[in-house]
This record gives C-alpha cells, structure tokens and sequence, in this order.
C-alpha cells in the first residue's frame, strides 16, 4: 500500500481521535465540575474557556478532520480500496454533518450568547443562567460527542480494511 494511504489513514486516526476527545473531556469533567461551582464562577469560567479555544492548535482536530478523513477515502478510492474508503466517507460524513456543523449551528450561538451576557452579583440570578445554558450546552455536546466517537470508529473500521 502506498506510504500516502497509510499517512493519511493515520492522520485520520489521529484527528478523529483528538476531537472526539476534546468533546468526550467536556461531556465527563469539565462541564460536572463547572456544574458544582459558584455559578458566576462556572458563566465566567465558561465565557473564559470559548475565547480561549479559537486557537491555532484547535484548529486542525475541529476543522480539518472532515478534510482528512475526505482525502483518505479519495486515496484508498484511487487505490481501488473500495471497502476502506466507505468507511473513511462515512466518517468524514458523520463528523462533518453531526460534530462540525452542529457546533457551528448550536453550541457555538450558544457560547455567543453567554459571552455577552453579564455576571449578576445575585447568586440566584446567576444558577438560572447557568442551568439555562449548561443542561442545552450538555445535550448539544454529548450529541456531537457521540457522532465525534461514530466517526473515529469508522476511521477504525476502514483502516481494519485496509
């Protein structure tokens, strides 16, 4: 097999892997301990961590991971890797279609809305926000999650193959 397919089948591991990742983190840590917190400690911290995460090294694993599972099936069609290359499509559809666009569609008008919003001193005021914004943010997540973990098994089922 050609050393592209295989760098390429890799790659998509990789990316696929880191995404789903970074969802899996939020979905089993991040968001239950911004849940225990003071919630104008969680709004602002939430409000912290989505302008941090717009960033070069985010980048690859969000917006390149459709991308390089696309040019793996390409490359395992060209190589007459029929099998493979379903897998890697279907991968790359499932993220594109329930990861990526769902972010941009959900999760992502949702983070807008927090970060304008401002922090009430009144802690009850506060909760409200937070459980407003967390419970809809979660499922929206663990959606993406979910879809995120379907599509690096599909890389896995197509790189086993190859």
């Amino acid at each position: 097999m050609p050393g592209i397919v295989v760098g390429l089948s890799v790659a998509s591991i990789v990316f696929s892997g880191a995404i789903f990742g970074f969802f899996y983190a939020w979905v089993c840590s991040t968001m239950w301990g911004l849940d225990q917190a003071d919630p104008r400690v969680a709004i602002q911290a939430m409000q912290a961590m989505n302008a941090s995460v717009r960033n070069a090294v985010f980048f690859p694993a969000f917006f390149l991971t459709p991308v390089v599972l696309g040019l793996t099936a390409a490359a395992m069609r060209f190589y007459g890797r029929k099998s493979p290359a379903f897998w890697f499509a279907a991968a790359a559809l499932v993220y594109l279609t329930s990861g990526l666009f769902l972010t941009l569609v959900v999760n992502v008008p949702m983070n807008e809305a927090l970060a304008a919003t401002v922090i009430p001193n009144d802690v009850e005021t506060a909760r409200k926000i937070w459980q407003d914004y967390s419970q809809r943010w979660q499922f929206w997540n663990q959606a993406r999650t979910i879809a995120s973990g379907v599509s690096l098994a599909f890389a896995g089922f197509g790189l086993a193959r190859l």
